[in-house]
């Protein structure tokens, strides 16, 4: 069955956006990279992987305005990143892709790419990128990365919900968002065994999503990336210049 995807571009209510801010947006899905707004190259790169039925979850009107032209559905934003997935889940059920509207970079052989490399059985998957990939593929970011056992990874922003049962996850993502960048703590939920293996370094980020999934009834996994710069979103206007100067070499290719 051929998935949906749900775009997250909501806001944090009362913080300004570093890059709109700086570009005099109303919201950085606004911001232009090569001529179109970054979230029309998130829906083009969706459109490009096969994804047929697309909803932006938005509050700023010209955002969902903009989605409405770009050919997708709307959706309200929840409290939180976790709270619009449930909506989007709910409207647009299983199997789900996520992303989010500053993505800019995202190519829909990245997508193909997730969905062929998961796991069979799997109700939730996560692209990860090892350092190691990033650093290839962008000599000098600068991250943060979770360490473990089995590497040093950063985010993707590209999930797969890919059963009914991947609901049950949204609560835990509650807790992964709070945690994301203290890593122990997420391990402390796991159980004083897992906790000690983190320590010790012998704990995987695979085995860590894995337990976590157990723990609430799904079957979870960690995917690699095949490209690095699947981990290259636009978070400040450094990211935004990186991004303009990738995209204009990909033009230009």
């Amino acid at each position: 069955m051929r998935p949906a995807a749900l775009i997250l571009a909501g806001s944090r209510p009362g913080a300004p956006d570093p890059v709109a801010e700086a570009e005099g947006t109303a919201h950085k899905s606004l911001v232009e990279i090569a001529g179109q707004p970054m979230l029309a190259h998130v829906v083009h790169a969706l459109r490009e992987a096969g994804i047929e039925r697309i909803a932006v979850s938005a509050r700023d009107d010209k955002v969902r305005d903009l989605a409405l032209l770009l050919g997708c559905e709307v959706l309200a934003t929840g409290t939180g990143p976790s709270a619009s997935v449930a909506i989007g889940l709910d409207a647009l059920g299983a199997p789900l892709i996520v992303t989010t509207s500053d993505h800019a970079l995202l190519r829909g052989e990245w997508v193909r790419d997730f969905l062929n490399d998961t796991p069979q059985g799997s109700d939730v998957a996560i692209l990860l990128a090892r350092r190691e990939a990033i650093e290839a593929a962008m000599p000098g970011s600068k991250r943060t990365y979770l360490r473990f056992a089995d590497g040093q990874w950063s985010g993707c922003n590209l999930f797969l919900l890919a059963s009914g049962n991947a609901g049950l996850a949204i609560e835990t993502w509650k807790m992964v968002e709070a945690d994301r960048k203290r890593p122990w703590r997420i391990a402390a939920r796991l159980g004083l065994g897992m906790l000690l293996g983190y320590a010790l370094g012998r704990l995987t980020l695979a085995a860590a999503i894995a337990r976590l999934g157990k723990r609430i009834g799904v079957s979870a996994s960690l995917v690699a990336a095949r490209d690095g710069l699947a981990a290259v979103d636009v978070d400040k206007p450094s990211d935004l210049a990186d991004a303009r100067t990738i995209m204009t070499a990909r033009g230009a290719a």
